[in-house]
């Protein structure tokens, strides 16, 4: 049982994950949703009424939002599949590394500006710049390089990235440990 436990490991690890890597042309090709900054906490009309002022006075009407992909948002512990070849447009969601920011892991936002490119969490009140209240990573998401962008959510397994997380909560902060709310 331990040397079959083993061996799959190595296969994921040494075969899987590199063959996904090449397909996709991203070094990330699947990614756990870790923190609420995607959520939505009720349907997507709720949601906008509460949510349409930062939008609207960036030009982003409830029309355009509709339109893009997972309007709903994400839930944190969702695995999302990341597709590196693509063109990237306003109200997709991608993945990227910020220059000059000491965060561990790559940022999951949704582009909100095309020249430069500039992201903002669903759930966020704002942008991050490094001038933000609480931003102790020095992450800012208002001029990204295009080569920083690892790729884009293509695919969305529901919640399934909390076997993950399980093993990595107890370990977070208090309050961001947890189901969002």
């Amino acid at each position: 049982m331990t040397v079959s436990l083993i061996l799959l490991v190595l296969i994921i690890k040494l075969m899987f994950f590199p063959l996904l890597s090449l397909l996709t042309s991203s070094p990330l090709p699947l990614v756990v949703i870790e923190s609420c900054s995607l959520y939505h906490e009720t349907d997507f009309d709720n949601w906008w009424e509460s949510n349409s002022a930062w939008y609207e006075s960036h030009e982003i009407t409830k029309s355009d939002f509709s339109s893009y992909p997972y309007k709903n948002g994400l839930n944190k512990g969702d695995i999302i599949f990341v597709w590196g070849r693509a063109d990237y447009k306003l109200g997709d969601i991608i993945i990227f590394q910020t220059p000059g920011s000491t965060a561990k892991h790559p940022i999951i936002h949704r582009i909100v500006s095309e020249n430069p490119v500039g992201t903002k969490g669903d759930h966020n009140a704002g942008q991050l710049t490094e001038s933000s209240i609480g931003n102790t990573n020095n992450i800012d998401e208002t001029n990204i390089p295009r080569e920083n962008i690892i790729g884009k959510a293509a695919l969305r397994i529901p919640l399934l990235g909390w076997i993950k997380l399980l093993f990595f909560e107890p370990f977070r902060e208090p309050n961001e440990r947890g189901l969002c709310k």
